[in-house]
């Protein structure tokens, strides 16, 4: 009997081998990214999550002490418990992890970084919006096959650039590939932002093409 994933979440099949993880910011939900993961990608499948932890009755990933200021212990049980319900997806619903690609908008991108750090066999592909470093792991994982796109704001008063760059930097010691790219404008998205990561996942999934 195949596991049954365990977190609120819709899924909406595709018409590719792909499958877009959607991870909503703080106070979303499942259904709030479904619209710029089919901007991104029209013919994948969409895993859409909503997180277990309540901020003031707003939905959370994982819990924080302050504006910026993790609960590291929460963090790392949470982003385990997430790997554990997307590779429970992928069995329940029969899409590929190998196809996996996360979309993470502010804390919902803080989780997708952390699983890239924590739980690295996930997934190799991941954009990024308005994320920071959520988490620097004792003992860095390798990560030479993994590529990731940042979209930052270069007037955000919530992440600094300098905080973006240091996720890039964390990153590319772990061996990823990263793109960053900062938008003119604050915490919020921007056309500009999606229009970018839509045409670096179309490059990518042109490539993965090529070398079938």
């Amino acid at each position: 009997m195949r596991p049954k994933p365990d977190f609120i979440h819709e899924f909406v099949p595709g018409s590719s081998s792909r499958t877009l993880l959607l991870l909503h910011g703080t106070g979303g939900n499942e259904r709030d990214l479904i619209p710029l993961g089919r901007e991104l990608d029209p013919n994948a499948a969409l895993l859409s999550p909503r997180g277990k932890v309540l901020e003031n009755g707003m939905p959370r990933f994982f819990r924080r002490l302050a504006e910026g200021v993790f609960d590291l212990e929460d963090l790392e049980y949470r982003t385990n418990e997430l790997a554990d319900f997307v590779t429970a997806a992928a069995q329940h619903y029969g899409f590929s992890s190998d196809q996996l690609i996360a979309v993470g908008y502010s804390h919902g991108a803080n989780i997708a970084a952390s699983m890239l750090l924590l739980r690295p066999e996930i997934m190799r592909r991941a954009i990024l919006f308005r994320a920071m470093v959520p988490v620097i792991p004792d003992t860095l994982p390798e990560l030479p096959c993994v590529r990731v796109w940042i979209g930052a704001g270069d007037q955000d008063p919530i992440i600094p650039a300098s905080e973006a760059q240091r996720l890039v930097e964390v990153l590319r010691r772990a061996g990823a590939d990263v793109t960053i790219r900062f938008a003119k404008g604050g915490h919020g998205l921007t056309n500009d932002d999606v229009e970018a990561a839509r045409n670096w996942l179309g490059a990518l999934n042109k490539s993965t093409r090529e070398k079938l």
